[in-house]
């Protein structure tokens, strides 16, 4: 694919943690790319400098006219990466109207907009969480969907969504259903800044560093090999990468619209990501036992082979130490810049 083809691409949520990954990719591959975020959990600095940014909101009908229009980024857009949301399962059951409002009302919003302006390509932010919990030792793209929680179901409706409006309305789009993200940008560009996040990587290093007395390892009388709950996890880098693959396959067949789960198909126990960061630093992270937590699977694993084979897309850090380094690393780099600031 030839520059000349490659269309502008709005990537919402572009100043959090996976679109500004997207962010990076599309601008490595020669996309033009321009950013809307409203930094509620995102950064400013994590947004290249030379990136058009709009900081506001994706229901924002008025703003987002003028970025659909805005000549500065190449004469409309004709792409959209869709990140922006709320993401922490718990805070969705304690306050489901929320992630029902910014997660599928705004996304609604969004889509409504971008139909308007007659975008031909969309790719949306989905995760595992729409399929519950699977009882199948590896989950397939036709395995029942059957949220059980908010966060779940609301991305699950937006899905929907595309599907509807892509049939009536006649652009196509990618739906991409994330098993466990996490890692940084090899290069130190951006990586998970969010505070409070609740994934164990993310976690288990800001125990590393001392910014948390110990880590909670929720379960430890699973059918596993050792106890603990089972994920797949995926580098963010590749993530974003499969993000433009995915732009490029829509482009190229502009009649296909593609859903595609994103993992590696294998997965790591919690006390093993915990030996990783143990081996990396030389240093032991405090464990803390805790009861399982209600809906939490023994096991979530990809079954990724359509992504493979539908994709030229092969991962460059499939590797569990190199995802947790590349993370501490970051998380080294965020300390830095927070004392700087």
């Amino acid at each position: 694919m030839t520059i000349a083809t490659k269309c502008p691409v709005l990537v919402t949520g572009g100043a959090g943690y996976i679109g500004s990954h997207a962010v990076l990719a599309l601008r490595d591959a020669d996309w033009p790319v321009a950013v809307i975020d409203d930094l509620s959990t995102g950064f400013a600095f994590a947004v290249p400098e030379e990136v058009p940014f709009y900081r506001g909101d994706i229901a924002d009908g008025v703003l987002l006219d003028q970025i659909f229009t805005e000549q500065g980024i190449g004469h409309g857009v004709g792409a959209i990466m869709h990140f922006a949301g709320s993401v922490v399962v718990p805070e969705s059951v304690e306050n489901p109207l929320r992630y029902y409002d910014n997660n599928t009302a705004r996304s609604r919003a969004l889509i409504e907009a971008a139909v308007h302006a007659g975008v031909p390509h969309f790719i949306f932010s989905s995760t595992a969480a729409t399929y519950g919990v699977p009882d199948v030792e590896k989950v397939a793209e036709d395995t029942p969907q059957q949220p059980i929680n908010p966060y779940g179901w609301s991305k699950l409706m937006t899905e929907r969504m595309l599907a509807d409006a892509s049939a009536a309305h006649g652009f196509n789009y990618g739906a991409l259903r994330y098993f466990n993200v996490a890692g940084a940008d090899p290069d130190g560009r951006t990586g998970q800044s969010t505070a409070g996040a609740t994934h164990l990587i993310k976690v288990a290093c800001e125990a590393a560093m001392g910014k948390r007395e110990s880590v909670a390892i929720f379960g430890t009388d699973y059918d596993t090999r050792d106890g603990t709950g089972v994920r797949d996890y995926i580098h963010v880098s590749d993530l974003a990468d499969a993000h433009v693959r995915t732009l490029e396959a829509l482009v190229e067949q502009p009649d296909r619209s593609l859903t595609m789960n994103c993992g590696y198909g294998r997965g790591f126990s919690v006390r093993e990501v915990l030996d990783s960061i143990d081996r990396i630093t030389g240093a032991g992270i405090v464990r803390r036992e805790e009861q399982r937590r209600a809906g939490d699977p023994a096991r979530l694993i990809a079954d990724s082979s359509r992504l493979q084979e539908t994709l030229d897309w092969t991962p460059r850090f499939a590797d569990l130490d190199t995802i947790v380094r590349h993370a501490l690393e970051w998380e080294r780099r965020l300390a830095n810049l927070r004392e700087e600031a």
